[in-house]
């Protein structure tokens, strides 16, 4: 890659991570506003295990440590804002267990070097965060009872599907792989194209969902190719699938912040 070519290429990447980490800072909560942080804990549960597995396979290996170690801090704020914000007894129950499950794959993320052996046991931990996680935010979404929380949820649905199609991915590239694993890639694949209908027939878009919407429809297209990459060495594969995986998040975090701006 030609050096100034590289040198935007970071420059779009810095971008990336500090806009998502951006829009995630501390603020009072609002329901509408606690809907996409527990949502984007989903999307961190997969983004990290994305990460670890990228530094395994020398996948963009400096960019992929500020992702995991950004990840890592952003989850550990969120999760005590949403502990702190919890309503019901339900939903603190739910981030009381999150908190304890959160603590042994905290451990596994940031306990050393990725390998092999430890991505098997991310790979499932990853999955345990991701339900606690999940049960979080649809419980908060029900006691919101409006339709916006609703579209909140599933815009920032879409953040974790990109993620989780592409932590599936890298898993599948480093030889841990199951039945189970392919169906649930097939299965994240068809939810984001359904659930992307579902959006952009939404009678509640602004002007600007509507255009971001569109966005983020291009950036699909462009991470589906990646996924079905055949040219090329496997390293270039591997971080085109880890590239676009990270624009598509910046779009639809966007579009799940003007969800959340909306009136209730």
């Amino acid at each position: 890659m030609k050096p100034y070519l590289q040198f935007i290429r970071l420059l779009v990447c810095s971008a990336l991570l500090s806009g998502l980490m951006g829009s995630a800072c501390a603020q009072p909560l609002t329901i509408n506003a606690a809907i996409n942080k527990a949502g984007r804990q989903r999307m961190l549960s997969q983004r990290m295990a994305k990460a670890y597995c990228q530094i395994g396979l020398g996948v963009e290996v400096e960019r992929s440590k500020k992702i995991l170690e950004q990840s890592v801090a952003l989850f550990d704020r969120q999760l005590t804002e949403l502990k702190a914000f919890a309503p019901t007894p339900e939903i603190k129950d739910t981030y009381a267990k999150l908190e304890q499950m959160w603590f042994v794959y905290r451990q596994l993320l940031t306990g050393g070097d990725p390998n092999i052996d430890n991505a098997k046991k991310i790979a499932q931990a990853s999955e345990d965060v991701l339900k606690l996680a999940q049960q979080g935010t649809v419980l908060l979404e029900k006691h919101s009872g409006t339709a916006t929380g609703k579209l909140i949820n599933v815009a920032g649905r879409q953040r974790m599907l990109s993620q989780r199609i592409a932590k599936l991915s890298m898993f599948r590239a480093w030889d841990i792989t199951s039945a189970q694993m392919t169906q649930d890639l097939d299965s994240a694949m068809k939810e984001f194209t359904a659930a992307q209908a579902f959006l952009t027939s939404a009678p509640q878009n602004s002007g600007a969902i509507n255009s971001e919407l569109q966005l983020a429809s291009t950036q699909w297209l462009f991470f589906a190719e990646a996924l079905k990459q055949t040219e090329g060495t496997r390293a270039e594969q591997l971080r085109n699938v880890a590239t676009t995986s990270e624009r598509i998040l910046q779009v639809m975090d966007d579009v799940t912040g003007l969800y959340e701006g909306l009136a209730r």
